[in-house]
């Protein structure tokens, strides 16, 4: 979508957009204004495992526990929990006193029907398997919640401090309602509306049960894909925030004086994904080759702003990162000959399926094709909305390669979940590395479970169903008069509790 195209309706939604009931002669508030690179694909955290919903529906619903600016969980809808029964049993204490945007009071049924909903298969939850282990759920009172696990779960209390275990009404939830379009939650802003390729328009919740917060009147996600147009939009004042990727900006920003610009290393890491369920990719050969033609680092900083390369499924910074670089360093001729070996040649072409929206995987996929194409693997790019993406690439499996970044999680299993069975998009089955991942998903210990990780990776290392490309850096820009913008830590929500513009 041309440039000019986008930037009309931008102008117009600063002319549409209601004032959020000022009396006359008072000094009116604004909703701080920041840029989404695309559309939710749903706002219903249960439905999806998409970042662009979670980076929005922080701001709506509340978890039971959730990360402090360390990545330390602290209490949130829980007031405080213990391990029970050699940590097969949980108990919450969840706060009092706290409503839902529809006025209703929060219990201990919430939690047990949302649990549930996650649970049941006809919600087709993505993260479904991360509650596996909760056999029963108890709520002698509508303060206390207990979790009957079948075995000790060390990652289940990361689980519930993410998004996707956003706590939801339970009377609303009985009745069928519509949380994909209309999200009704606890959280510091209400819901306003959602005009598609547009807008997301939050409120304030008067009620929200942390004294003082929110500090603004609302948040308006102003959805623009293209990057050049978040810029001017940051550098004119019509944005307050934006979280772009790409340091050829920096020097535009940096030289405007009503602009700030914060560098930090991500939790992601970005992939280039292979089907190994189809040939020619099903060949370890084939999926070696691809490691090896590409130069990692100049991908990251062309396509990404900068970053840190990763030889395997786990971001630089976590601290059960293990580093494998060595195993793939870029040789073109190494490349080809391993293609050569594996019978591949121009003669087959691969479709790399790319998601519209996100300007620096597509750029990324052009470098890849490029590198691909110098040691003799033909490919074509096919772009795709978002919601495809997620759809058919995702949740079906229909391409061959794909580009996209995956988000950080507060425990290891929450990223490796699945990874050796075919429930995973890459379609990589290796009974090892799944029999590993279930069984350090009971060991307490953070030695034991580390080892066992580590043999995960070195193996997802070795066996490649992804090019592990690094990393990147964030760069997010904002007003000097904005304070208090967070982003949660591995989750890469983002907060505005303690927004506030001075």
């Amino acid at each position: 979508m041309k440039a000019m195209k986008l930037f009309v309706p931008m102008g117009l939604i600063l002319l549409i957009i209601p004032t959020l009931g000022f009396p006359r002669g008072a000094k009116e508030e604004k909703p701080i204004r920041m840029a989404l690179s695309g559309n939710p694909d749903t706002l219903d955290p249960q439905k999806t495992a998409g970042t662009l919903t979670f980076q929005v529906t922080k701001s709506i619903y509340d978890t039971l526990v959730e990360p402090d600016e360390k990545g330390n969980l602290v209490p949130a809808l829980a007031e405080g929990w213990e391990f029970q029964d050699e940590g097969r049993r949980i108990l919450f204490r969840l706060r009092k006193g706290v409503t839902f945007h529809d006025g209703t009071p929060f219990t201990s049924k919430d939690v047990a029907i949302t649990l549930k909903r996650i649970q049941d298969k006809n919600t087709g939850s993505p993260h479904a398997a991360e509650y596996s282990q909760i056999e029963r759920i108890d709520t002698p009172d509508p303060s206390t919640v207990i979790l009957q696990l079948s075995s000790p779960s060390a990652p289940l209390l990361a689980t519930l401090a993410s998004g996707w275990s956003a706590i939801l009404p339970a009377h609303l939830i009985e009745s069928g309602h519509d949380f994909g379009s209309k999200p009704v939650g606890s959280g510091p802003f209400r819901f306003k509306s959602w005009v598609r390729d547009n807008q997301i328009l939050l409120e304030k919740n008067p009620s929200y049960w942390m004294p003082g917060k929110p500090k603004v009147v609302g948040v308006e996600f102003r959805i623009i894909t293209e990057r050049s147009i978040q810029v001017q939009g940051l550098l004119s004042g019509q944005l307050d925030v934006i979280d772009m990727y790409d340091a050829i900006d920096l020097p535009l920003l940096q030289k405007n004086p009503n602009v700030k610009v914060e560098k930090v290393l991500t939790s992601l890491v970005m992939v280039l994904a292979m089907n190994t369920s189809k040939p020619p990719l099903s060949d370890l050969r084939v999926r070696q080759a691809i490691n090896f033609a590409i130069q990692k680092q100049e991908v990251l900083d062309v396509a990404y702003g900068g970053g840190v390369p990763v030889g395997t499924f786990m971001d630089a910074s976590d601290p059960y990162y293990a580093d494998y670089t060595s195993f793939y360093p870029y040789n073109p001729e190494k490349a080809k000959n391993l293609l050569k070996d594996a019978g591949v040649g121009t003669d087959r072409t691969l479709e790399m399926v790319l998601p519209q929206n996100f300007e620096p995987h597509v750029r990324a996929g052009q470098i890849y094709q490029e590198m691909l194409q110098k040691v003799g693997l033909s490919v074509k790019i096919r772009l795709v909305d978002w919601s495809t993406w997620i759809s058919d690439v995702y949740r079906k499996a229909n391409y061959d390669l794909t580009v996209i970044g995956h988000t950080g999680k507060l425990d290891p299993d929450s990223r490796l979940v699945n990874y050796g069975t075919d429930k995973t998009y890459v379609r990589w089955v290796h009974p090892e590395v799944a029999s590993l991942i279930t069984k350090a998903r009971s060991i307490v210990n953070p030695n034991e479970r580390k080892a066992l990780y580590h043999r995960v990776l070195e193996i997802m290392a070795k066996e490649v169903p992804f090019v592990y490309v690094g990393t990147s850096y964030r760069y997010v820009g904002m007003r000097k008069t904005l304070e208090g913008f967070r982003i949660q830590p591995k989750l890469d929500a983002y907060d505005f509790r303690y927004v506030e513009v001075r």
